[in-house]
């Protein structure tokens, strides 16, 4: 039952394919936990034969057990009859910054560029893709689980509405095709196929963040209600159909364009004239910039002080506000 069901969930959601068959082959993401086990178990399932191929990086962090973890995988694999690719990385001694954000971009990475390989590539049926057309998708293994303690991690990190929206199902190449499925949900899977899967240890270490919101703050709320995380993804939901409204009402007011007048800015309503303010600020940075928000008031009165001359403020994330002939603009800072 719960076999038919996780994989119908996935169906529905149409980011592998149904029963009509996906189009593109699929890079499925896999560590050896039961997450990934059962992403590319479902991926199998439900694409055309052949069109699956693994990923697996091995970072070499915990010794012994890191070689297990590829070892594993490797087995899965050749037992699905699906093509795997090892990466080995390790990072330098001398190497600093946040240890995950590290594992993270390096998994991305490698990923893509074996989906970029991909692309044009024959496919089951005989056909090759349009050239220029992106047709390799990679899928990693966030579940519902995983978007609730994402969603409580940024609630407590970030400022902004944006922090509340979660991980979307789709960025680009990357699908989660298993965010309407939850961690206890790809245990069941797993046991229900006969699939065995690894335990990082590391994912319970209170040393991440993303394990203190796993281990004390999501019991704490389902403490207080036994469906606090179904209302945190349904919260999460409505928000991202309102985000679409709201953007949309950005876009006009700023009519497509990458700068306003000062004069229009300071007619704006608060709320409004804050997100544009940080529409202009993410469109240059590329990246969530929701501090720019609270710097409206400032760079309304140095607009007022400017002379007609150019004045840049700061206003974080590695963006600056250019105020000249009247008009709001942002640029993209140089790294430091």
């Amino acid at each position: 039952m719960i076999v038919e069901q996780v994989r119908e969930t996935v169906r529905e959601g149409g980011l592998l394919g149904g029963n009509d068959l996906p189009t593109h082959p699929v890079v499925a993401m896999v560590s050896g936990g039961r997450d990934s086990v059962c992403l590319l178990d479902v991926a199998v399932a439900l694409c055309a034969r052949g069109s699956v191929a693994a990923l697996h990086v091995n970072y070499g962090l915990r010794g012994g057990e890191s070689d297990a973890d590829e070892r594993h995988c490797a087995r899965l694999c050749e037992a699905l009859g699906v093509e795997l690719e090892v990466v080995r990385a390790a990072r330098g001694e001398g190497e600093v910054g946040n240890l995950q954000a590290w594992a993270r971009d390096l998994r991305y990475a490698a990923a893509m560029d074996m989906a970029e390989a991909l692309d044009g590539a024959e496919a089951p049926d005989g056909r090759r893709a349009a050239s220029g057309q992106s047709r390799a998708v990679v899928a990693a293994g966030h579940t519902a689980s995983d978007q609730v303690e994402t969603i409580l991690y940024r609630l407590a990190a970030s400022p902004g509405r944006r922090a509340l929206l979660g991980m979307r199902a789709v960025e680009g190449r990357l699908v989660r095709p298993l965010l309407g499925v939850t961690r206890a949900q790809t245990a069941e899977y797993c046991e229900g196929r006969g699939l065995a899967w690894r335990e990082d240890a590391s994912n319970e270490s209170e040393e991440y963040a993303r394990a203190r919101v796993r281990g004390g703050l999501v019991p704490a709320l389902r403490a207080v209600h036994p469906a606090a995380e179904a209302n945190v993804l349904r919260t999460a939901s409505l928000l991202r159909e309102e985000t679409e409204l709201l953007d949309g009402l950005v876009a006009e007011t700023l009519e497509r364009g990458r700068s306003i007048a000062l004069a229009r800015l300071e007619e704006l309503e608060t709320a409004l004239a804050r997100l544009v303010v940080v529409s202009l600020a993410e469109a240059a940075a590329g990246a969530y910039v929701p501090q720019a928000g609270d710097r409206v008031e400032e760079i309304l009165e140095l607009g007022r002080r400017s002379g007609g001359g150019r004045l840049d403020l700061h206003v974080g994330g590695n963006v600056s506000a250019v105020i000249e002939d009247g008009r709001l603009s942002m640029i993209k800072l140089p790294p430091r």
